[in-house]
């Protein structure tokens, strides 16, 4: 059964506005709908929910479009964003491996 999700509006409106631009790129190169999702390997509808927004699709296939249709995500050199990977696996790998709630009630009583 399928569930019903809310998101914030925030993501909502990230997600219309990455479809917007992911639209507004194929345009610019004179791609068809048929062209890009052939490209991307998705079918023609899914493009088109990428492009109005539709949560419900991977994020993934919302990157890999965007990079087809030269729209930078995070940075306009891959390089960069390279390095800000980088960055982040050194900050995860000085933090514990794992977080864990306390078993028992900690007795402070003295």
């Amino acid at each position: 059964m399928k569930k019903n999700r809310t998101y914030s509006k925030y993501s909502t409106e990230a997600a219309i506005l990455l479809g917007s631009q992911i639209k507004l790129g194929r345009k610019q190169l004179n791609w068809s709908e048929t062209e890009l999702s052939g490209r991307a390997g998705i079918s023609r509808a899914t493009l088109q929910k990428i492009e109005k927004g539709d949560m419900t699709c991977a994020i993934g296939l919302f990157f890999e479009v965007a990079s087809l249709v030269r729209i930078p995500l995070f940075e306009t050199e891959a390089t960069s964003i390279e390095t800000h990977i980088n960055r982040i696996n050194d900050k995860i790998a000085l933090l514990p491996k794992a977080t864990h709630q306390p078993n028992k009630p900690v007795d402070d009583d003295f």
